[in-house]
């Protein structure tokens, strides 16, 4: 049984017993005894500890964590302090600083401030082993996570979703709920980011949309 602290719990409860997830479970078991998997076992629901359902202002979905040592603490796109920071992690934070007329730390990537503003961080897939990103892809966590997003789309109030990259839009598909506003850019990764993501303006007009629903805007400055 996962507990996670909130009202997740709830919503969440049929899942934990559903056979996809006692087998995800059990990799789980297996992998983490004798593999280096990411984040900390006792970090992976992270995005949902830290921002309740009803919290739940905007949604940025990653693709799964980052597959080096101490890069992950589950929250997509984050890195705890102390941490050198990933290069899609310094486009997002260079579009922030662009888009908003802020600065931001040069050497700081830890996005828990935006988390405890209500800003859902999550990863379509919730582990994975070191140095082998999308290892854990294909082993159901995919499921609980669309079940998510399937959840945020019947949630009453507005939510923003950020959808960066390909793979993130795919799951436009399970956002039908006209309330909600859907962003969509390349991914943010040095690859992609000049195609479309650098200049999206994704970070003000999310805060546009949440002042016009009368909804506190989100400060992306991650130091003050």
């Amino acid at each position: 049984m996962v507990s996670i602290g909130n009202s997740w719990d709830i919503l969440l409860k049929e899942e934990w017993s559903k056979p996809y997830y006692k087998n995800l479970r059990n990799i789980l078991i297996k992998d983490y005894q004798t593999k280096e998997v990411f984040p900390n076992k006792y970090k992976i629901f992270n995005a949902l500890k830290y921002v309740d359902y009803n919290s739940v202002k905007v949604v940025i979905i990653g693709q799964d964590p980052y597959h080096q040592k101490g890069q992950a603490h589950g929250l997509s796109f984050s890195v705890p302090d102390g941490v050198k920071l990933p290069p899609s992690l310094i486009n997002i934070l260079k579009e922030t600083e662009t888009d908003l007329n802020i600065s931001q730390p040069k050497n700081f990537g830890n996005l828990t401030k935006w988390a405890m503003q209500g800003v859902l961080l999550l990863n379509a897939t919730l582990t994975v082993i070191e140095n082998q990103p999308n290892s854990h892809a294909n082993i159901g966590w995919q499921i609980l996570t669309d079940r998510i997003i399937t959840i945020l789309n019947a949630k009453p109030k507005p939510v923003v979703f950020l959808l960066w990259g390909a793979f993130a839009i795919k799951k436009q598909q399970l956002i039908q709920n006209e309330k909600h506003l859907v962003l969509k850019a390349p991914h943010p990764s040095p690859l992609s980011a000049f195609r479309g993501f650098f200049g999206c303006k994704h970070f003000s007009k999310t805060n546009e949309f949440l002042k016009k629903q009368n909804i506190i805007p989100i400060n992306w400055k991650l130091q003050n």
